[in-house]
C-alpha cells in the first residue's frame, strides 16, 4: 500500500511539473535537459568545445543538448543501460569505470577531450545520507576519469548531493581544477538535495 501511494505521488508530481511537460513538447527525453541548458547559459561550458563525453547518459537528454550545440565535433555517450540512439552521438553501452570501456573511449577520440559531463545518481533508497555518499562516490569516479581524459583547458560537470561527502568532493576538485563552482539550476526540484559541480582548467 505504501509503495503504491509513493508511486501515485510521483506520478502526480510528474503531471504537475512544468519541465516534464515542456520536455515532452520540445521533444527531449527527460526534464534533465534544462539543468544542463541552465548550467551552460550561466557558465558557458560549451564555449570552444568540439569533443565531449556524457557519462551515465541514459535516457539521453544531455546528449541531445550536446548534439545541438556542438557542430562538426565528436560526442560519446556511455551508460550501462541501453537507450535510443541520438543523431551525431556515438553510443557506448558499458560501465565507464571499467578499463575496457575506458580503452574504447580513448580509441574513439584518440586524443584528450574538451568536456566531460555526468548526471549520474544512484537509485534513491530513502536514506538521504546513504544516497549522498554513494552518489558522491560516482562523482569522484567521474572526476578522476575526467582528470585523465580532459585536455588542459577542459571542463567537468557532475551532479552531487548535499551530504557528508560534499565538502570532500569540492576540496578534491580544487586540487585538480583551477576553477570550481557549485550551482543548483532553477529547473532542479526545490525538494531535491542535488547540486552540480562545475570545474574548469586542469592544474
Amino acid at each position: 500500500m505504501k509503495k503504491n501511494k509513493i508511486s501515485k505521488n510521483w506520478i502526480n508530481k510528474q503531471r504537475r511539473d512544468i519541465y516534464v511537460r515542456k520536455s515532452k513538447i520540445e521533444g527531449y527525453r527527460s526534464r534533465a535537459i534544462y539543468k544542463l541548458k541552465e548550467i551552460d547559459e550561466k557558465f558557458k561550458i560549451l564555449k570552444n568545445v568540439v569533443t565531449a563525453i556524457d557519462l551515465g547518459a541514459a535516457p539521453g537528454s544531455w546528449s541531445q543538448y550536446l548534439s545541438q550545440k556542438i557542430n562538426h565535433g565528436k560526442i560519446l555517450a556511455i551508460d550501462i543501460l541501453e537507450f535510443q540512439k541520438i543523431n551525431k552521438v556515438h553510443q557506448l553501452i558499458g560501465d565507464f569505470t571499467n578499463e575496457n570501456s575506458k580503452e574504447k573511449i580513448r580509441d574513439y577520440f584518440n586524443k584528450k577531450v574538451d568536456l566531460v559531463v555526468s548526471d549520474m545518481a544512484v537509485n534513491t533508497t530513502g536514506n538521504k545520507n546513504l544516497d549522498s555518499i554513494v552518489t558522491g562516490e560516482l562523482c569522484m569516479d567521474a572526476m578522476i576519469f575526467a582528470k585523465n581524459q580532459l585536455n588542459y583547458n577542459g571542463k567537468f560537470i557532475s551532479k552531487l548531493f548535499m551530504g557528508t561527502s560534499f565538502n570532500e568532493i569540492v576540496l578534491e576538485a580544487k586540487k585538480i581544477f583551477k576553477e570550481v563552482s557549485i550551482f543548483k539550476p532553477p529547473s532542479s526540484r526545490k525538494d531535491s538535495k542535488e547540486s552540480f559541480i562545475i570545474c574548469k582548467i586542469l592544474r
